[in-house]
C-alpha cells in the first residue's frame, strides 16, 4: 500500500514522514502548570503506546511547569501555543516542536519570530488549521470551508517558506468529517510536508471513534498521513487504543493480534461471546502481528481457520484447533479455549525466535 512521498522531520528522537512509522499523539488535558498531574497523564499516555504528546502553553506559571515536564517527560513535548507568540519564543528553548494556529498567533512579524526562535533548536512546527479558527482574510472569502482551510495552509507554509524554513507538518481539522477528508486530500498533492490527521472536537468516546474511524482510516487507505491523533473528550488510554486499532485495521501498522470473530446468530451452538471475552483478555499483551481466528459455526469457521495462524472452530458441545490451515486438537467446547491459547503462546515464541 503505498503512501504519498512526505519529507521527514524529527520531533525529538521519533520521526515523522518519509518512511517512518505513523506515530500517535495525544494531548494531556491537565493545567500544564501542575506538573505533577500532567506528568502522570504523560506517563499514563506513554504506557499505552503513545509516541508523542503535547501540552498546552497558556500563560507564565505554564511556561516554567513545561520545562520541569519536559525533563522528566518519557516523551517527545510539543508546545500547544494560541494568541501569545511569545510564550511559543520562551518555550522553544527546551520543548521538542511548536504548534501554533496561524488564525490567531498575529502578524508576519511575529510568526518570523517563532520561526527564528525554532531554527535555532532545528525544531519543527505544525501548522494547525482549524475551521473553526481561519484568519479573517480566509473566514471572508470562503466561509468556513474546505477551500478555506486549505488557503490558509498554503499561505501559511509558504511564508514560512519565505522565512527559509521548512521543517513543517501541517493538520487540517475540521469537526466535519467529510470536511477533514476532503481538506486533506485537496492539500496533499501540494506539497511534500508531512501531515498530522485527526477530526477536531470529535466528541466522547462513541462519536469520537466513528468519526475518526472513517477520516482517518480512509485517508490512511488512501495513504495520506504520518501522524495522527483519535481527539476524545477525557479519555487518554482510549484515544491510544483506538488510534492503535485504526492503524491497525487499516493495514498501516502490524502489531498485535488481529482477531477474527464471527456476528452472534442463531447458529451459534456454543458460548462465542464468552469465549472471545476470555481471548481479548488472555492476548492483550501480545505484540507480534498474528491472525487469529474464533468462530461459532461451521459454515465459515473451517474457511477462516486456513487463513489464520491459530483458530477455533466451534460446533456443537465440540470444536477444533487449528494452526496455519492445520487440525492440532479437537476437544470438548469447555477446552477449546485453553488449548487455543497455548498453540497461540506457541506460535509467538516461533515468531520472536526467528526474529
Amino acid at each position: 500500500m503505498q503512501r504519498f512521498k512526505t519529507k521527514k522531520l524529527f520531533v525529538g528522537d521519533v520521526a515523522v514522514g518519509g518512511d517512518a512509522p505513523i506515530s500517535v499523539q495525544s494531548m494531556t488535558f491537565s493545567k500544564t502548570k501542575n506538573v505533577a498531574a500532567t506528568l502522570e497523564q504523560i506517563n499514563r499516555l506513554y504506557f499505552a503506546g503513545c509516541d508523542i504528546v503535547r501540552c498546552a502553553v497558556l500563560d507564565k506559571e505554564d511556561i516554567s511547569a513545561l520545562k520541569q515536564i519536559k525533563e522528566q517527560s518519557p516523551l517527545p513535548v510539543i508546545a500547544d501555543i494560541h494568541f501569545n507568540y511569545r510564550h511559543a519564543l520562551a518555550v522553544a528553548k527546551f520543548v521538542d516542536a511548536i504548534r501554533i494556529n496561524p488564525g490567531n498567533i498575529g502578524g508576519k512579524e511575529r510568526i518570523k519570530a517563532v520561526v527564528d526562535a525554532c531554527k535555532e533548536r532545528n525544531l519543527p512546527i505544525r501548522i494547525g488549521v482549524n475551521s473553526g479558527s481561519l484568519e479573517e482574510q480566509f473566514e471572508s472569502k470562503f466561509g468556513r470551508s474546505v477551500a478555506g482551510m486549505v488557503a490558509s495552509a498554503e499561505y501559511n507554509y509558504k511564508l514560512l517558506e519565505d522565512f527559509g524554513f521548512s521543517d513543517i507538518a501541517i493538520s487540517l481539522k475540521s469537526s466535519d468529517v467529510a470536511s477533514t477528508m476532503e481538506a486533506y486530500r485537496t492539500l496533499r498533492p501540494l506539497c511534500e510536508y508531512p501531515f498530522h490527521l485527526g477530526v477536531t472536537e470529535a466528541g466522547t468516546t462513541f462519536h469520537a471513534t466513528i468519526k475518526s474511524a472513517i477520516a482517518l482510516g480512509g485517508l490512511l487507505l488512501e495513504g495520506i498521513g504520518d501522524t495522527m491523533r483519535v481527539s476524545i473528550t477525557g479519555e487518554l488510554e482510549e484515544e491510544i487504543r483506538v488510534a492503535k486499532a485504526i492503524l491497525q485495521d487499516s493495514g498501516r501498522q502490524k502489531s498485535g493480534l488481529n482477531i477474527i470473530s464471527c456476528p452472534t446468530c442463531g447458529r451459534l451452538q456454543s458460548d462465542l461471546v464468552k469465549a472471545i471475552k476470555i481471548v481479548e483478555e488472555k492476548t492483550k499483551h501480545i505484540k507480534i502481528p498474528l491472525n487469529v481466528s474464533v468462530m461459532g459455526c461451521v459454515v465459515n469457521a473451517i474457511g477462516e481457520a486456513k487463513g489464520a495462524d491459530v483458530a477455533i472452530a466451534f460446533g456443537k458441545e465440540s470444536g477444533l484447533v487449528m494452526r496455519r490451515g492445520e487440525v492440532v486438537a479437537r476437544l470438548k467446547e469447555d477446552e477449546l479455549v485453553e488449548r487455543f491459547l497455548k498453540e497461540l503462546e506457541e506460535e509467538v515464541k516461533e515468531h520472536e525466535s526467528n526474529k
